[in-house]
């Protein structure tokens, strides 16, 4: 699902659920109201003011589903069959939402017809929105096949392996999803023509950046992981780039090679995750709706928390800093302030038992974690979420990175407000942990699921609310 195409299907899926109400509209009126009024011509030429009503609440509600379908997740790839599937999954709950929640208050003429209602609104609604997202998708796959949206490719390294997955990659129908623009040398020996050699290794991210590259694949002779992990580091920063490497034995046997199409090779993906789209859509409206309820709810409590750091000690109430997030990203993290204003004036200090640069106040909040009540802004904004890896400074993930530069990893999803490391070991109050701690994110990642999620968020809850934070 490329994002160019995302409003076309919105648009699509609109005037089709409009379609569809009207459609049902008059359908009920002819089959149940029939009985009601007899031949009773101005009851049916009468206006409905249920009508208009409807016909803004169906779509709203329709829209809502199928974007917790995950069908507008960019991104993803979405096959004919997944299209179908996804297509009649999110008709059903849309026709069962609508049917109970506007159509239970009919009056009852005959309950088989609640039956046979709700199969029509179904069969209607799938055939009306289905058919104009299969002509949109023929239509981009047409487009794609003559060169309109090809997705700009580089293949970094120029060895033998490279030549092979030239050779693969750019055959059949491969050749509609990809344009080769050319390689980046990493050795000196070359298989391929040196006038299709872009640059070396060194200048990767002005060739991503000049050349509008889409699609990296990483195919070195002998690769090992340190250059991998050099050039995700590198790459994952520079946008929306699909990264990819041939796998090795060990991704082959460990279940870490994305199989999308039968007829094409497989690659290692490490740009996407392994959580379907419609949770990944979820996660998302959970981490929105969960925020502003629980801002709501604990208002009184961050009125007088700002108030109480305000008269405990000199300096502002909410306390920021630079955190390196989704995509590689900087951003703003919140927090009430803890500290005394002058903590890190000789530079990052870790926080430490009985520090003596937290306040009398901060050392409650942070025993309840009142202090990072303040991120659900965070959340909202769409910097965080409620699950994921905890986010870290630059300075530490410098340091990090030193013993595991795999960390350019936890870059592929949001940093959380709650995380499954510091369950398993506590505040990271030196680098081993925080290299310890890293390993279980990674861990987090490679399994995430609505289902983990909620087991991390309850064990959390119980963390804090035992005052067991620190």
């Amino acid at each position: 699902m490329t994002r160019r195409a995302i409003p076309k299907y919105i648009v699509s899926d609109t005037l089709a659920s409009i379609a569809v109400w009207l459609l049902f509209y008059v359908y009920r009126r002819i089959t149940n109201d029939y009985v009601l009024a007899g031949y009773d011509l101005n009851y049916y030429i009468s206006p409905s003011y249920n009508l208009l009503l409807s016909l803004l609440a169906f779509p709203s509600a329709a829209l809502f589903i199928h974007y917790l379908s995950g069908f507008y997740i960019p991104g993803q790839q979405i096959s004919r069959l997944t299209e179908i599937i996804t297509t009649l999954a999110s008709s059903f709950f849309i026709s069962l939402t609508i049917y109970f929640v506007m159509l239970i208050d009919d009056i009852v003429v005959d309950y088989t017809y609640y039956y046979r209602s709700f199969i029509i609104l179904w069969a209607m609604f799938f055939v009306v929105t289905y058919l104009p997202r299969l002509i949109i998708t023929s239509y981009t796959l047409s487009l794609a096949r003559k060169g309109k949206y090809p997705n700009n490719t580089i293949i970094i390294g120029t060895g033998n392996s490279a030549q092979k997955l030239t050779n693969s990659l750019f055959n059949g129908d491969n050749r509609q999803k990809f344009r080769l623009v050319g390689y980046i040398a990493v050795r000196k020996s070359h298989f391929i023509d040196k006038s299709l050699i872009l640059g070396e290794l060194k200048d990767l991210e002005l060739i991503v950046k000049d050349k509008s590259i889409n699609e990296v694949f990483i195919s070195v002779d002998n690769m090992d992981n340190d250059i991998i992990f050099d050039i995700i580091n590198r790459l994952i920063v520079c946008g929306n780039v699909e990264i990819h490497f041939t796998p090795r034995p060990f991704e082959m046997v460990t279940g870490h090679v994305d199989i999308n199409d039968i007829r094409s090779d497989s690659f290692v993906n490490i740009s996407s995750l392994r959580m379907p789209a419609w949770q990944q859509a979820v996660k998302r409206f959970f981490d929105i709706s969960a925020s502003i309820i629980t801002s709501v709810i604990l208002s009184p409590l961050l009125l007088f928390t700002a108030i109480r750091v305000k008269a405990d000690s000199p300096g502002p109430v909410i306390f920021r800093q630079e955190r390196i997030g989704y995509g590689g990203k900087t951003f703003i993290i919140y927090k009430f302030r803890t500290m005394y204003t002058d903590a890190e004036k000789g530079g990052p200090q870790l926080s430490k038992t009985n520090d003596p640069r937290i306040t009398s106040f901060g050392r409650i909040m942070r025993k309840y974690r009142i202090d990072e009540l303040p991120q659900l802004w965070n959340i909202i904004k769409g910097d965080m979420s409620v699950v994921g890896p905890r986010p870290e400074r630059r300075f530490y993930i410098n340091q990090i990175e030193k013993r595991a530069p795999y960390y350019c990893l936890i870059y592929k999803v949001r940093p959380g407000l709650f995380s499954w490391g510091p369950i398993r070991i506590g505040y990271s109050d030196s680098i081993d942990k925080m290299v310890e701690r890293l390993n279980y994110d990674i861990a987090y990642i490679n399994n995430m699921s609505l289902l983990l999620d909620i087991k991390i968020l309850l064990f959390s809850i119980k963390v804090v609310i035992k005052g067991e934070g620190q």
